[in-house]
């Protein structure tokens, strides 16, 4: 914890030491001797660096491009819509049933139809990554060339927003291995070999990992404390015989910056305007008890004693509260955060009746709360003059088969086709990019793939045109997708 009590420093000790360092503890899951090393190499991209931020809503499970941006018409009922579909304020453009706030503020976004992640196994490698080498998820990417901790806030460049963020005391149950939290740690926060440096913050909830972020002493205290590094002469000295570091002024300078600034504030909605939470408030669109234990779990066809106590235990980490989440991730755009990935579990529509549900009970639950949630989120973007400060991403792991395999009208895996919108970031909206073949089952046109995203998401952070100046401003493996790599064109 961020607890400075030492006995030394309280009665005013220009001196600190390597072991008083050591005494306050860590923030984001890292050490502080490690957090002050990577404070002390700015990140070699930081002039690179555009200053947006990249909010990825992944939609794990497999959302299907039909129900969400590319309903299909003159089809049979089993390939067309089951919710339905709406028109967007683009023309010609339709949107599937669940999504009519969304349509209204389709001249804000451009839909990808022609996007797929060719993986239909719930492998989310392809679309977190790109397929980038390094396994690294885009994220961790992105903060080698931001740097881990924003400079200003002190804000961690890459953070995974879960539903426990916002609802500390949430008990979610035990999913299969496929949705469970050890796989949101290891892929969607993963590193790859990039290093567990760029491995995305997860703020889990836990008081004590809030508490890391909290200043114990006094701030006026600390502030006296911090000033005397500016009348000291000589401020460049060992912190232990080892030459484990030679001068630390400046990265001294930077860690009291870093804690004086109340990392914390930007995780807590209770500093938030209560209309505005008000505002993309998705808890009233349905009752939780319904999808976890406790409740009725989906019952198919009416639903028997039997089936009542049976658990769909793939759902068990499906929330309400993807509004609030959103609002978090505007929350920590503000203050910085580079690159935000919000999960929301769980996108599974086969509609077996064993364990998940079916496309209509799935679109009518998390399509519903997607629609309001994203709608908030981007008037409240407009509202503050960042719309093309932060691009939203939405996607999933792959998309779902045209056809409905039973009357639960579940689909199968897809990764032949799967949705892609993207909204801001000052790329060019109101569009809508390729197209599918008849029954949504292909690309029609020349496809996209998680590699093109990849580039896309790097051209909007980071100045490729003065990187080709000066490419070595980036780590090698940044600079080759910018210089190399094949941005979706239609939106730059």
């Amino acid at each position: 914890m961020l607890n400075i009590t030492d006995r030394q420093f309280a009665k005013g000790s220009a001196r600190l030491g390597r072991r008083d360092f050591l005494r306050i503890g860590s923030l984001c899951g890292l050490s502080l001797p490690s957090l002050l090393a990577n404070l002390s190499q700015a990140a070699p991209g930081r002039d690179l660096y555009k200053k947006k931020s990249v909010v990825f809503l992944f939609l794990q499970g497999g959302p299907p491009q039909i129900e969400t941006f590319d309903p299909k018409f003159d089809v049979p009922a089993n390939i067309r819509s089951c919710t339905g579909e709406v028109q967007t304020n683009l023309p010609g453009v339709w949107f599937g049933g669940t999504f009519p706030q969304m349509a209204k503020r389709a001249d804000r976004m451009a839909i990808v139809r022609s996007f797929a992640t060719n993986d239909g196994g719930h492998n989310h490698i392809p679309i977190l990554t790109g397929r980038h080498p390094s396994g690294a998820a885009m994220g961790a990417l992105c903060s080698q060339g931001t740097g881990v901790i924003h400079p200003s806030s002190g804000i961690p460049m890459n953070t995974v927003i879960i539903p426990e963020a916002v609802q500390p005391d949430l008990k979610l149950g035990k999913p299969t291995v496929t949705f469970g939290l050890q796989r949101i740690e290891a892929q969607v926060a993963g590193a790859g070999n990039t290093g567990g440096l760029y491995r995305g913050f997860i703020r889990n909830g836990k008081a004590e990992q809030l508490a890391n972020f909290n200043l114990k002493l006094p701030r006026d205290r600390f502030e006296n404390r911090y000033r005397l590094l500016d009348k000291l002469d000589g401020l460049k000295r060992r912190l232990d015989e080892t030459g484990e570091v030679d001068g630390v002024s400046e990265v001294e300078r930077q860690a009291y910056d870093l804690l004086l600034r109340g990392v914390s504030d930007a995780f807590d909605l209770s500093k938030e305007d209560p209309k505005t939470i008000a505002k993309y408030d998705t808890s009233h669109l349905f009752n939780m008890r319904d999808y976890h234990e406790g409740g009725k779990y989906f019952l198919f066809n009416g639903g028997t004693e039997g089936r009542i106590n049976k658990r769909l235990v793939d759902q068990l980490r499906w929330s309400n509260l993807l509004g609030k989440e959103m609002l978090l991730a505007r929350r920590l755009c503000e203050a910085g955060c580079g690159y935000v990935t919000i999960v929301d579990s769980s996108w599974d529509f086969h509609g077996n009746g064993d364990n998940n549900p079916g496309t209509i009970v799935g679109m009518n639950a998390l399509g519903n709360q997607v629609d309001h949630a994203v709608s908030a989120f981007l008037d409240d973007l407009e509202d503050r003059g960042m719309s093309d400060d932060v691009l939203l991403v939405i996607s999933g792991e792959m998309g779902r088969s045209p056809v409905k395999k039973n009357k639960d009208a579940g689909t199968d895996h897809h990764g032949h086709l799967t949705p892609l919108l993207l909204a801001g970031g000052g790329l060019k909206m109101g569009q809508v990019i390729g197209r599918s073949d008849k029954t949504g089952h292909r690309p029609a046109s020349t496809p996209y793939t998680p590699e093109n995203l990849l580039a896309t998401i790097l051209h909007t952070m980071f100045d490729a045109a003065e990187l080709r100046v000066s490419p070595e401003l980036l780590p090698a493996e940044l600079s080759k997708i910018l210089l190399e790599g094949k941005p979706i064109k239609e939106l730059f």
